[in-house]
């Protein structure tokens, strides 16, 4: 018997789980080797849902540590063709607060010695990556969660650090100084695999903090433990809002990532 078909996939934390009826689970292997944990598959609003945590269900795998490739390759496998994408993220604006929400519309990879691409031979495929975010999901994102009494900034840039450590002060300072809004740990190449399998992808950042160099925010040093009690308190509001997201989706698409591979290669 084969795997169950999804349209949409989410990528998220385990507490997200919930949100799928009458889930099941699979198992997947891929050319790239196993996925971060089992895909959970269900549905959203009638639409059929792939689930998975990218960190694992224990969140057992660092950042620089997750298979990116086989994450991807199995949502493609199970047919989806739109990834929804929440993110925990630092601030590095003060006006971009705890609590708010920024659907990105660039990003910039600070991150070294990742796997980040498909191609890597025989054949050269060069994909544009000029705008990372799907223009016909980024509206949508902004709608649902402003529906959702969410605060949300309707564009921003991510900068893409390797992690697992945070930022010194001075690299903070040194984001914030290029005008960028959101750090993070997992967009790249998370994003830009997407791209390259020709899938629509979305992110929301939910704003856990401020970053170390912020001048003006008072506080200590960022710690997991607040990050992760600032996301888990935000977790019903940014499930409401992918579930409307998904609600909203039409069934075709008028962006051009399902043709992203159209003239990449010579």
């Amino acid at each position: 018997m084969g795997n169950p078909q999804a349209e949409i996939g989410v990528f998220g934390g385990s507490g997200f789980y919930s949100l799928l009826e009458g889930a099941r689970e699979v198992t997947l292997e891929t050319p790239y080797g196993p996925p971060s944990d089992r895909l959970a598959i269900g549905e959203i609003h009638g639409k059929p849902v792939a689930f998975l945590p990218r960190h694992g269900k224990n969140h057992a795998l660092p950042p620089h540590k997750i298979n990116y490739l086989a994450n991807l390759w199995a949502m493609k496998e199970l047919g989806v063709t739109r990834i929804i994408a929440p993110t925990a993220c630092g601030s590095l604006k003060r006006e971009v607060k705890p609590g708010d929400m920024v659907v990105a519309d660039q990003i910039v990879d600070r991150t070294t010695g990742r796997r980040d691409t498909f191609f890597d031979g025989p054949i050269t495929t060069h994909v544009s990556f000029a705008d990372p975010y799907c223009p016909q999901l980024r509206p949508l994102a902004i709608d649902a969660l402003r529906a959702a009494q969410i605060t949300t900034h309707e564009r921003g840039t991510v900068v893409v650090i390797q992690g697992p450590r945070f930022s010194t002060r001075a690299e903070s300072q040194w984001f914030a100084s290029a005008g960028w809004e959101v750090i993070n740990m997992t967009q790249y190449p998370e994003c830009y695999l997407a791209r390259e399998l020709e899938i629509c992808y979305v992110n929301i950042s939910l704003i856990t903090d401020y970053d170390v160099g912020i001048e003006g925010v008072n506080g200590g040093p960022v710690s997991h433990e607040e990050v992760m009690r600032v996301f888990s308190s935000n977790n019903e509001r940014v499930k409401a809002a992918i579930g409307n997201i998904i609600q909203a989706i039409p069934a075709q698409r008028s962006c051009g990532c399902g043709t992203a591979l159209t003239g990449a290669r010579g």
